[in-house]
C-alpha cells in the first residue's frame, strides 16, 4: 500500500502558521498525571516521547492534495484529493449493473469507433443515479461513495419511512448520517403547519434551503449556489454535475406586493454557469443546495501512462506523427507541416473558433453567451 509522505515539522513555528504555509500538522498526545494532592493534571507527550513508547502520531496533510514519497516513477509527480471520508467496500449491488460490449471502446451498434481514445481500463459497474429525486420525504445517508463512472463522489441514502435506497450525487461537505430531503413532490403538511398555514418565503428557505435538499428552484433565495440543476418542470438535473461545479441564482421574473413580500410572475429563473453563460429554465425545475463534491478533483495527477490506462484512456496520437491516409497533417519526410493550418481528422478546423452551428438554430434558452476567446489570449484588464 502507498504510504504518504510526511515532512517534518520547522522549530519555532506555530501550528497556525503551519496550517496557513501549507506545512504538515503533527498531533500531539496528552497523559494524565497524578499529582501530590490526589488531583490529575495533564502532561502533553512530545513526539519525541511517543516515538521512544513506540506510538505512531497521527499526522494530517494540511493541504488538499496528498503526495508521496517516491519509491518508484510512478509515484512521484503523484497527486489525489484526500477523501479518507469514502466507503472502502463494494457498491449496493442491487443499484448497479456491470459495463460491458463495445461501448466500453468507444463502438456503436455497428462496431464504428465513434468516439477516439476509449478502450481497455479495469471492469466496472454503472450506479444508478438518482438525478429526478421525486421522492419525497426524509433521507438519512448511510455512507459516501466512489464512482468510477463520474468525476464527483456519490451517496448512497434511506427513505427513513420505507427503507428504500438510492443514489444521489453527494455534496460538498456532506457525511454519513446527514439527512437530506426533496420538496419537488410539494410541501409536506407538517412543514405547513409549522409556518402556521402562510407561506413565508424568508422562513420557508430557512428551513428547507439546506446543503443536498433538492427544491424547485423557485423557492431558491437568489444568490445561493447550487448543483445537479435541471431545465424542465419535469425532467431531470442535466447541468453542473460533475467534481466542483455549481450555479448561481441570478434572477427571477418577480413582482414585490404592497406588504413586502415577492411573487413569482413569470415561468423562468435566471442562472449563471460557471463558464459565464446565463441561462433560464424552468421556476418548477429541480436544483440541489450546495457545491458537487470532490472539488479537489482537476488537481490530481495521474503520475505515470498506466493510470490513464486504468482508466479507459487509450494514447493520444499527433497527426504529423501518422502517414498521409491517417490524418491530414500526415507523411511527408521527416518533421513537415504541408503548409496546412491545424485541422481534425475529417478536416475541420481545429483552432480559431471554428462554428460550427447554423445560425437558423440559435438556442433561445440562453441569455447571456459564455465569453469566447476566438483563439486569442484573454486579457486581464478588460475582464
Amino acid at each position: 500500500m502507498l504510504q504518504p509522505q510526511f515532512r517534518p515539522l520547522l522549530a519555532g513555528t506555530s501550528s497556525f502558521a503551519q496550517t496557513v504555509l501549507g506545512r504538515t500538522l503533527a498531533r500531539c498526545y496528552a497523559t494524565k498525571a497524578a499529582t501530590q494532592s490526589g488531583s490529575t493534571s495533564t502532561t502533553i507527550t512530545t513526539n519525541k516521547d511517543a516515538k521512544a513508547k513506540k506510538v505512531i502520531p497521527y499526522v494530517r496533510d494540511a493541504g488538499m492534495m496528498r503526495t508521496y514519497k517516491p519509491h518508484t516513477p510512478g509515484i512521484r509527480h503523484l497527486k489525489r484529493p484526500i477523501n479518507d471520508h469514502l466507503w472502502k467496500g463494494r457498491p449496493y449491488l442491487p443499484l448497479t449493473f456491470p459495463k460491458k460490449g463495445q461501448s466500453k471502446g468507444g463502438r456503436n451498434h455497428s462496431g464504428r469507433i465513434t468516439v477516439r481514445h476509449r478502450g481497455g481500463g479495469h471492469k466496472r459497474r454503472i450506479r444508478m443515479v438518482d438525478f429526478e429525486r421525486w421522492t419525497p420525504g426524509p433521507h438519512t445517508v448511510l455512507r459516501i461513495e466512489y464512482d468510477p463512472g463520474r468525476s464527483a463522489h456519490i451517496a448512497l441514502v434511506k427513505e427513513e419511512a420505507t427503507g428504500r435506497k438510492s443514489y444521489i450525487v453527494a455534496a460538498d461537505g456532506m457525511r454519513a448520517g446527514d439527512v437530506v430531503q426533496s420538496y419537488r413532490s410539494g410541501l409536506p403538511q407538517d412543514l405547513l403547519d409549522s409556518m402556521g398555514g402562510v407561506v413565508d418565503p424568508g422562513i420557508l428557505a430557512a428551513k428547507t434551503c439546506w446543503r443536498g435538499n433538492c427544491l424547485p428552484i423557485s423557492m431558491i433565495p437568489v444568490g445561493t449556489q447550487i448543483f445537479c440543476v435541471g431545465s424542465r418542470s419535469d425532467g431531470k438535473a442535466v447541468f453542473c454535475r460533475s467534481a466542483g461545479t455549481y450555479a448561481t441564482i441570478i434572477s427571477k421574473e418577480e413582482e414585490t406586493r404592497e406588504d413586502g413580500t415577492k411573487v413569482m410572475t413569470g415561468r423562468f429563473v435566471n442562472v449563471r454557469l460557471q463558464s459565464g453563460e446565463i441561462r433560464r429554465v424552468s421556476k418548477d425545475a429541480c436544483a440541489t443546495v450546495g457545491i458537487a463534491s470532490n472539488i479537489m478533483h482537476h488537481y490530481r495527477q495521474l503520475g505515470k501512462a498506466g493510470r490513464s490506462r486504468w482508466l479507459n484512456i487509450r494514447p493520444t496520437v499527433r497527426g504529423l506523427a501518422m502517414n498521409a491516409n491517417d490524418h491530414p497533417h500526415g507523411g511527408g519526410r521527416g518533421k513537415s507541416k504541408g503548409n496546412r493550418h491545424p485541422v481534425s481528422p475529417w478536416g475541420t478546423p481545429a483552432k480559431g473558433g471554428y462554428k460550427t452551428r447554423r445560425k437558423s438554430n440559435v438556442n433561445k434558452w440562453v441569455v447571456t453567451p459564455r465569453v469566447r476567446n476566438m483563439g486569442v489570449r484573454r486579457n486581464k484588464k478588460t475582464t
